[in-house]
């Protein structure tokens, strides 16, 4: 679990045990109640970003960097070889020089799922950052 998500329960007096054990059940956080909204839209798995904010952070990155950007487009499952097309376009109308797309359950097996208590969403790398950098 992330650090700074973890970080920002105890801060805020949210019940972490609970909280985590739901996350578990369910697989993320958006689907837990009892949680503030504001604290959903905070902390969101790749799979809840839209497409078009996935393209903006790179295009914001993009901007500031010479060689190419790449970036990877998580798509639900649903996703349908339309809206890969669209992707690709708005990547090409912002100036981006490479986007990678990944459709969730596009292959027979993957490196991560979600699911319930699996090790990827218990023991998720996150770099610990810099004191006064990580304020939420």
């Amino acid at each position: 679990m992330n650090p700074v998500f973890l970080r920002y329960l105890e801060d805020h007096q949210l019940n972490r045990e609970e909280i985590l054990e739901e996350i578990y059940k369910k697989g993320r956080l958006k689907d837990v109640r009892g949680v503030p909204e504001k604290v959903k839209r905070l902390f969101v798995t790749a799979l809840e970003i839209p497409v078009d904010q996935h393209l903006a952070i790179q295009a914001a990155f993009q901007r500031h960097v010479d060689n190419s950007v790449s970036k990877t487009i998580n798509m639900p499952h649903e996703a349908a070889p339309a809206d890969v097309a669209r992707a690709y376009w708005r990547a090409w109308e912002l100036g981006l020089k490479g986007i990678t797309i990944y459709r969730y359950g596009s292959k027979s097996s993957q490196v991560l799922k979600l699911g319930v208590d699996e090790d990827a969403l218990r023991h998720e790398y996150s770099p610990r950052c810099d004191p006064g950098e990580c304020k939420i």
